[in-house]
């Protein structure tokens, strides 16, 4: 003590601190077992969503510094486009979404896009078809191919869950697929309207985008996947976790699956 010059009172409250307890211990566990539970996919803010759902009283700023402490991070997201547009191949739609990406109801507005995976010289395409109201893939379809069946497919699905008098706005970018006379055919039989984003504008599908992303950093760049068929149940799963479990603060701290359905219910 005489050498660190420090007081003797001051030497024992140190002494006393790092032999006691840590008195967020029990914190500490909830928020590595949520980060756990989420396959190491949710930061601070969802963290903290679901331990105020626990019952837990905490700030978002200490979920963060502790999860700091823990070392635990998520992963960040990198941005790479596929991009199915081939020049004028067939008619375009206006965008009547107009970048308005919220509905008060179901199946009011639907987004969809394609994506593309890579795995060495084998690629993969997913077609997922979102409902705006609580952001829940409704229908989606996987290829080797971008061809129109993948497309086709996943809009067939999403169709098949409409009630009699639900026709939703179908918006999606030019990409060749939603240019063709087949997907306008599928449209026009179920009374549904179609939507496209202007060319070469991102931001006007930017939900889908957004879930792309996501998709990518939490079920693909950060993970080694040793085949195309290990990639495809991967995302399926990832889809269904998606739509069961992954909480957002959008949908009030709640999955789309349990978004919709409390809506429903009341």
């Amino acid at each position: 003590m005489d050498v660190a010059r420090l007081a003797r009172s001051t030497f024992f409250y140190h002494q006393a601190r790092l032999l006691a307890p840590d008195p967020q211990a029990e914190l500490k566990t909830a928020i590595a077992q949520i980060f756990s539970d989420s396959k190491a996919r949710y930061g601070h803010r969802r963290v903290h969503l679901k331990l105020v759902a626990a019952g837990w009283q905490v700030a978002k700023k200490t979920v963060l510094k502790l999860m700091r402490q823990l070392g635990l991070r998520c992963p960040s997201r990198r941005r790479r486009r596929y991009v199915s547009f081939q020049g004028e191949v067939g008619n375009t739609a206006p965008n009547l979404l107009e970048r308005q990406f919220t509905a008060d109801a179901p199946n009011q507005k639907w987004v969809t896009d394609v994506t593309e995976f890579r795995i060495g010289d084998e690629k993969l395409y997913l077609s997922p078809v979102m409902d705006l109201f609580n952001r829940q893939i409704i229908a989606h379809s996987i290829s080797r191919s971008p061809n129109l069946g993948l497309t086709s497919s996943s809009l067939r699905a999403a169709l098949a869950t409409l009630d009699n008098g639900e026709t939703p706005i179908v918006h999606s970018d030019q990409g060749f697929q939603y240019q063709h006379a087949s997907w306008r055919s599928l449209l026009a039989e179920a009374g549904a309207t179609q939507s496209m984003s202007r060319r070469g504008n991102c931001y006007d599908n930017a939900v889908m985008e957004n879930f792309f992303g996501h998709l990518k950093e939490e079920a693909f760049h950060h993970v080694h996947h040793l085949t195309i068929d290990a990639l495809e149940i991967a995302i399926n799963d990832y889809i269904a976790w998606f739509n069961n479990d992954r909480i957002s603060e959008t949908l009030k701290g709640m999955s789309p699956v349990q978004y919709r359905t409390q809506a429903l219910a009341a």
